[in-house]
């Protein structure tokens, strides 16, 4: 009769030892619950234990991927950054923040300061980039054309940039801008208005 007994509580203890473990669907081996399990923010569930995890995210950061994708084949969810936090360290953790704030900068339009004493970074959050000309470092202050991505060309239109060659012609720039001179669309001279119409002709 003690034999009758035991056996069910052996298929009991089976299935309690059956239900703490799990396979890993990336190393495949076996795994004992509770904390070795991967939980992605509760947004997907998959039998991954945290060491492949870890070592998938680190992988993927080496090759600059900043939203790393549940390493599930049928699974499109992103892991979650602030979820992973407490199980990578801090240095890949601190690598994965670095990575995310790259993709973004690059998604937007940059433009380095002109100026080779600056040199800072300089992102136009706004958008209208294609619209967007004269702008000043917020660094140094100095005004430079974020089109052209060179110092402001007072005078001059983008396409006419590389005429710039000197100081000289900056100056020229600053006051014809002053004067409110224009160029001839013809031979590309300034011209001022002293009165009479707006109609130029070219000589």
């Amino acid at each position: 009769m003690g034999n009758v007994n035991k056996k069910p509580q052996q298929e009991l203890e089976l299935q309690d030892s059956s239900s703490t473990t799990f396979t890993c669907e990336i190393c495949i081996e076996p795994v004992t619950l509770p904390n070795t399990k991967f939980n992605n923010n509760n947004l997907c569930t998959h039998p991954f234990c945290t060491d492949c995890i870890i070592k998938y995210i680190q992988v993927k950061l080496q090759d600059n991927v900043s939203d790393i994708k549940c390493p599930a084949l049928d699974c499109h969810h992103s892991l979650d950054p602030v979820s992973c936090r407490p199980k990578v360290t801090h240095q890949l953790f601190d690598k994965w923040c670095d990575v995310l704030c790259d993709s973004v900068v690059l998604g937007l339009d940059r433009v380095y300061c002109p100026n080779s004493d600056c040199s800072a970074l300089i992102i136009n959050e706004c958008g209208g980039g294609s619209k967007l000309k004269r702008c000043a470092c917020p660094n140094c202050k100095k005004p430079f054309c974020f089109r052209c991505k060179i110092p402001w060309h007072v005078g001059y239109r983008c396409k006419e940039t590389g005429e710039i060659r000197d100081q000289n012609d900056v100056a020229f720039g600053v006051l014809s801008e002053k004067k409110k001179w224009k160029r001839c669309p013809n031979c590309r001279h300034c011209v001022e208005l002293v009165l009479g119409c707006n109609s130029v002709k070219c000589r």
